[in-house]
């Protein structure tokens, strides 16, 4: 093992399958890592897993730290948590990335009390300082009216949680070389205190980070009846409904549509804002969408600013007249 400074990425997995936001943390981490002229590493934990350890190296990870083991089938907080303080404190890693997913939320925590180092959480940018090698953690602060700059200077691992969508999905290169270091958990299933007793899938859960077409409603949308014209519209072009935290708190539509600061990051293809005035709350979470429509009756709406195109006007006219345009594209009667 060489001296240089390791970049850590902890890989999510569930039944096998990686959170993509591991893959995009993986790309920001690789810029960290030639910044400090260091070495990009992924850590994997679960059970039949290495085919996720694989893909780590196929998106850029030069060494893999693996613990395969039955305790870790499914994910519980104890066992995880083990697993990475225990690789930590043998291979002391200067910065450890997780995504700020439920369980990743929930597993840095446990990993930063236990190693008694700093955590920033739902970070929106990360760069080295050039002069001293600490790494730069900007996240929104004060409701998203500052963006604060945090430091770990006298801790290690520098650790940060980051939203789904934030960075980019880098290149995946299957041919790609790479290490697995295959390390135990040293810990038995009669030591976890906590068992699963039984799981209830959702039915169905909003993709809101993962969609490439949103159609997004706020207050301009005068009530909540409003989304049942977004959700049309969304229906015929593939996409996912969303909102302004202003109607989630209005009871218009439920949380997990909500896009922003306290909501989702998205990064979609197409974001359709209507009736959203946008503010810095909501535009943190939706300005790095491929392409924006705004619809709004006060052209001087904020939203307008980062839109793409801008439509001023009555977005129950507009929209009507969208979904038959989409309708006579698509053939619909």
């Amino acid at each position: 093992m060489n001296d240089k400074p390791r970049v850590w990425v902890f890989v999510e997995q569930e039944e096998g399958q990686a959170h993509l936001v591991s893959w995009e943390l993986l790309g920001k981490a690789g810029e960290l890592a030639r910044d400090l002229e260091g070495v990009l590493e992924a850590v994997v934990l679960g059970h039949g897993v290495e085919e996720v350890a694989r893909e780590a190296i196929a998106y850029g990870a030069e060494r893999v730290y693996l613990i395969d083991d039955p305790v870790l089938a499914y994910y519980r907080n104890q066992p995880y948590a083990h697993g990475v303080v225990q690789l930590c404190r043998k291979y002391r890693p200067e910065i450890l990335l997780l995504g700020a997913t439920t369980l990743g939320r929930d597993l840095a925590g446990s990993i930063a009390t236990s190693l008694e180092t700093g955590l920033t959480a739902d970070v929106t940018g990360l760069e080295i300082d050039p002069e001293s090698k600490n790494l730069i953690m900007t996240r929104p602060a004060f409701g998203g009216n500052i963006m604060a700059s945090i430091l770990c200077p006298d801790h290690r691992p520098q650790m940060s949680t980051v939203r789904p969508r934030t960075f980019p999905l880098p290149p995946r290169d299957p041919s790609r070389q790479g290490e697995i270091v295959r390390e135990e958990l040293g810990l038995s299933e009669d030591e976890v205190r906590v068992k699963r007793v039984d799981f209830i899938p959702k039915d169905r859960t909003v993709n809101l980070e993962y969609a490439e077409v949103i159609v997004s409603g706020g207050r301009g949308l005068g009530g909540p009846e409003g989304f049942d014209l977004l959700r049309e519209l969304a229906r015929l072009l593939g996409g996912e409904v969303g909102a302004s935290r202003a109607v989630v708190d209005a009871g218009w539509i439920s949380y997990e549509h909500q896009v922003g600061q306290t909501g989702k990051t998205v990064r979609p293809k197409v974001y359709l804002a209507c009736g959203i005035s946008g503010a810095i709350q909501h535009r943190v979470g939706m300005q790095n969408s491929d392409v924006i429509i705004a619809i709004n009756t006060d052209p001087e709406a904020p939203i307008f600013r980062i839109a793409d195109l801008g439509i001023v006007g009555d977005l129950y006219q507009v929209i009507p007249a969208l979904i038959e345009a989409v309708k006579r594209e698509k053939g619909h009667e």
